[in-house]
């Protein structure tokens, strides 16, 4: 039987094989977090090779993905669909092992880590959906979902901010299945992190509220298995696991070193380490007795069989229960639901509501959270501006999981990581709100999920200037065009309540990437629609009003921005011009529809058109082209009523309709 030093060896011996073939990666920190990884998968990890998708898995979450080819050295050891030559493919064009693991793409990756700190952001997220899951569905003697997240970080994660936004919550809420290993190696790309990072990493992490256990030597298996069974004991606290490592564990010269970091070891080093270490194997061969002793198909099988015996007596007990929950997992909505929602919508249109889009949200969220259970929400310290709490909201707490809401204090790049995670677990549709704004803040959140093509929904209110009095530091000017050029994420900004609640069917129905809403904080009119116009806003934009015959112009609007163009158009109406006004709430909504509806909307023979969005100008000239026109701000807002800021920016009625009539001068000049 092979020891523990020779199977953590092979994690080693991979990695640093495969980023020397490569030429290109991080083995440093597989070589040193090796023994650690050997213990946690061999002796704790409950998983199934076979079944990477097994519900009450644990999870496990690499947050110092730069060290990818310890986690593809583990699952191709234990036996995941990952072959060697996968591994031989590191960092190589469409192979299955990316230079940062990458959810979707290799079996038994559960995340996308690589910016780092967000990896333990996404950790939090799962841990929290394994509490509430269990609150809900388990019931005495029937612990159906029943699993731990474990996460490793380096330095670099928790110097990350996100790493006190997403551990400060963990620690208040209690979350006792979270366990947390740092590799404290002292070392980052830029040296000693000593001359940088100075903090006391236990204490800071006691005072949130974690199990601390420090001192632990990271090379040595008995403490470590010591420390996770400590670990695991505790359950009204996450804890962290202190481990203190050498970076490049092995290599005889470049161990300890910001050297054996980022960049590959060399040959003659790789030499040295194999001496070093007493690997006497070619590059990329590991004998039959390691690749016995470490797979874990077997013993995987096995767990999960144990399991489903436990799942088929719950679901014998309890099967509505069981019903309900298999349906969460697989991500369906309930039978009848869009029945039921296309009747909500027509009677939103015919309360003819003037609203702000942020309270008809909040509407949509009271009639859907009552339907929907799998809705999980919550707010960055904005509920009440938001307005994401619904009738049918119930918060959890510190030690509290029953509930569908949380709190998530002033944490918006946490929020939007750990919702990541909450929808990376299973059982969830998580959404949660800020102003638009923050969306600095949230940024690379927002990019991960739809790296990830994952079903997250961002409530964004305060979408424009007309937030008005909080000035230029609250008005969104160039957010709208960062969520556009985002690929995979889908924006809706939706013009009055009917709007909002099409809006929010379609985050619902999407599943293969996050949807943004951004609402108004100010009230907007109702625009009355057909039945026909009503179907057509699920297409992403549509005619709003129609004019008799070819429109001289097409008046384009978003949001609060489509009444003034209403108003614009009637006016011009009455004054003899044939004017056409489209709302188009998803530009990429829109795009993605068949060619000849996109041309029965805007005819490419009508050149005359002018777009209308308090916003930054650069994504509309696609659809005005070089004969049309963008009314828009490129410049910060005023701190002033938003009626006034509009006014002092130019987005009038009037402005529209002088613009209008520019185009159309210009136009009949080239004639």
């Amino acid at each position: 039987m092979p020891s523990r030093f020779e199977l953590a060896n092979a994690i080693r011996a991979l990695s640093m094989d495969a980023v020397q073939r490569a030429n290109s990666g991080h083995p440093g920190m597989p070589m040193g977090m090796a023994d650690i990884a050997e213990v946690l998968w061999n002796d704790f990890l409950q998983h199934n090779p076979l079944n990477p998708a097994w519900p009450n898995r644990d999870r496990f979450i690499l947050s110092n993905g730069h060290g990818s080819m310890l986690q593809y050295a583990l699952l191709h050891l234990t036996g995941y669909e990952l072959s060697v030559e996968d591994l031989k493919q590191f960092r190589q064009l469409h192979s299955k092992t990316p230079g940062h693991p990458e959810y979707r793409l290799t079996p038994g990756v559960e995340t996308t880590t690589g910016p780092l700190g967000q990896g333990l952001a996404n950790a939090v997220g799962m841990a929290m959906a394994e509490a509430i899951l269990a609150e809900t569905f388990n019931r005495e003697n029937h612990a159906i979902i029943d699993h731990f997240t474990y996460c490793f970080v380096g330095d670099g994660c928790l110097m990350e901010g996100i790493s006190h936004e997403a551990g400060s919550l963990a620690g208040t809420l209690g979350l006792g299945k979270l366990i947390v290993f740092w590799d404290d190696n002292g070392i980052s790309i830029d040296g000693k992190v000593a001359q940088w990072f100075l903090d006391d990493t236990p204490k800071r992490f006691e005072a949130y509220g974690w199990h601390v256990i420090k001192g632990i030597d990271g090379h040595n298996p008995e403490m470590v298995k010591a420390a996770i069974l400590q670990a695991k004991a505790n359950t009204e606290q996450p804890t962290l696991i202190c481990c203190k490592t050498i970076i490049g564990f092995g290599a005889p010269h470049l161990a300890g070193s910001e050297k054996c970091h980022g960049s590959a070891l060399g040959e003659a080093e790789v030499k040295g380490a194999r001496e070093k270490l007493g690997w006497q194997y070619e590059p990329f061969v590991i004998p039959s007795e390691i690749y016995a002793a470490w797979n874990a198909r077997a013993i995987g099988e096995k767990r999960e069989a144990e399991w489903q015996k436990k799942w088929n007596a719950y679901q014998g007990q309890f099967p509505v229960l069981a019903t309900e929950l298999q349906r969460r997992l697989t991500g369906e909505l309930p039978d009848g639901y869009l029945d039921q929602f296309a009747e909500f919508i027509e009677t939103v249109e015919a309360k003819k509501e003037n609203c702000a889009t942020r309270k008809a949200s909040q509407n949509t969220l009271d009639f859907l959270c009552e339907r929907l259970p799998e809705l999980f929400g919550g707010s960055a310290d904005l509920s009440e501006s938001n307005l994401t709490f619904t009738k049918h909201s119930t918060a959890i707490g510190p030690h509290q999981f029953k509930g569908n809401y949380i709190y998530y204090g002033v944490r918006e790049f946490g929020m939007s990581a750990v919702m990541n995670g909450i929808a990376l677990h299973g059982g969830f549709i998580p959404y949660g709100g800020t102003f638009l704004t923050f969306l600095d803040y949230a940024r690379n959140a927002v990019r991960l999920a739809a790296l990830m093509k994952i079903r997250v929904i961002f409530v964004y209110s305060h979408d424009s200037i007309g937030l008005g009095e909080d000035g230029p530091t609250h008005q969104p000017i160039e957010h709208l065009n960062i969520l556009r050029m985002t690929p995979n994420v889908s924006l809706w900004r939706p013009c009055d309540a009917t709007e909002t609640a099409v809006a929010w069917d379609a985050a619902l129905k999407r599943t293969e990437g996050p949807t943004a809403l951004a609402l108004t904080r100010q009230s907007v009119p109702h625009q009355v629609k057909t039945l026909k116009q009503i179907h057509n806003i699920a297409r992403g934009g549509y005619i709003l009003v129609e004019c008799e015959g070819t429109p001289d112009a097409i008046l384009i609007a978003t949001g609060s921005e489509v009444s003034l163009a209403v108003v614009a158009a009637k006016q011009m109406q009455a004054e003899g011009f044939q004017i056409r006004v489209v709302s188009m709430p998803s530009t990429d909504v829109f795009q993605a529809q068949e060619l000849a509806y996109q041309t029965a909307v805007l005819p490419p023979t009508v050149k005359q058109r002018v777009a209308i969005e308090a916003g930054s100008t650069h994504c509309w000239y696609q659809w005005v082209g070089r004969e049309g026109a963008v009314l828009g701000v490129d410049r910060y807002g005023e701190s002033a009523p938003g009626s006034k800021v509009y006014e002092a920016l130019g987005i009038t009625v009037d402005a529209i309709i002088l613009t209008v009539k520019k185009v159309l001068t210009k136009n009949k000049e080239l004639v």
